[in-house]
């Protein structure tokens, strides 16, 4: 696919998120937007786009080896729930109803025994996924329990295990390339991630997430960890292929900062040029990024160009200074970019 000539930087203030409901007033539709990724970069992303489109659909990585998921997948050879139980969470509304059910799936038990770490959420999940047979049509239960603003499919049907060529894992030979395998572990490396893969390779995507991405508006990828949430998707052939093919406008939603281990020391042009390395044919039309967290505008500028993309800066973490997104601003962001770059007129 042939590359779009890149645009220039902008950056400015942006507004204060509309309410769903102005939205919907000033569209005769809503935009189809599915986000990928998964834990909490995904969170945050799902959190601000239930607030301006009530067409969402989450495509979650599912090679979570750790905690309460791993557990679960190791005893019952099941997807690992847990990045899918936080996507659940996020689409739930700021109601009664959506603020109780948000914290009962994400509750976690404490005790001496069996069930100590183990999530409300992940447990539900995977009860229906044994009564069911189904994994969407388990977790489209789920979130109609919920009241879920969105849809939540995983990325794959197959449990999936990540390794990642890793320099300096080591630290006694910090030249040596060695293989580190496990989400888990991945995530908390020391050395620098030279590549990601999936085991086993070119798994099977979810047809309903393949349909997704085909049918969206917009498609966002990201924030989150970059190496073991994000990169993921593009290691799914099917998956690929539907993103390099859809008619969708897309997204790429950068980190607030590096995440210890996986990214240490990576500036945001980092980020883009390693998604670069595993997906060279894949474009955006927007890279997204925190006007506060991007050092070096012109570098992010260039590495952007290699997606054909144009950059996006907005005051979108939260004011308290830790590296979290703020919903609303978020929000404000995703609904200025849909806005500027979009179709004219009402979606569809």
């Amino acid at each position: 696919m042939p590359r779009k000539p890149a645009r220039q930087v902008r950056a400015g203030i942006i507004r204060p998120a509309r309410s769903l409901r102005t939205l919907r007033g000033r569209r005769s539709a809503q935009p189809k937007v599915v986000a990928l990724g998964g834990g909490h970069g995904l969170s945050a992303s799902l959190t601000a786009l239930r607030r301006i489109t009530g067409d969402l659909t989450a495509v979650v990585t599912v090679a979570d080896d750790g905690g309460s998921s791993g557990r679960l997948r190791e005893e019952l050879g099941v997807l690992p729930p847990g990045d899918l139980r936080k996507a659940l969470a996020a689409l739930c509304g700021d109601d009664e109803w959506g603020r109780t059910w948000s914290e009962v799936v994400q509750h976690r038990f404490k005790s001496e025994g069996e069930l100590h770490g183990h999530a409300v959420g992940n447990l539900l999940i995977v009860a229906l996924w044994e009564q069911l047979g189904d994994h969407v049509q388990a977790l489209d239960l789920v979130g109609k329990l919920l009241g879920a603003h969105g849809r939540v499919l995983p990325m794959s049907a197959v449990p999936l295990e990540l390794q990642a060529r890793v320099r300096g894992h080591d630290p006694e030979r910090p030249g040596l390339v060695s293989t580190v395998r496990g989400q888990a572990t991945v995530a908390l490396t020391p050395g620098e991630v030279q590549e990601v893969r999936l085991v086993p390779g070119a798994p099977p995507a979810v047809p309903e997430a393949v349909a997704a991405v085909r049918d969206a508006d917009w498609v966002v990828l990201g924030p989150g960890s970059w190496f073991s949430s994000v990169i993921p998707h593009l290691l799914v052939p099917e998956l690929l292929d539907a993103l390099t093919a859809t008619r969708a406008r897309r997204i790429l939603s950068l980190n607030l900062a590096p995440q210890p281990g996986e990214t240490d020391g990576f500036s945001p042009q980092r980020h883009v040029e390693v998604l670069v390395q595993h997906a060279p044919k894949l474009t955006f039309d927007v890279v997204l990024a925190d006007q506060d967290a991007v050092p070096d505008r012109d570098s992010l500028c260039r590495a952007a160009e290699r997606l054909g993309a144009a950059v996006e800066l907005a005051p979108v973490a939260a004011p308290d200074g830790t590296p979290r997104h703020d919903p609303e601003q978020l929000a404000a962001a995703y609904d200025r970019i849909f806005r500027m770059h979009g179709r004219i007129g009402p979606w569809r």
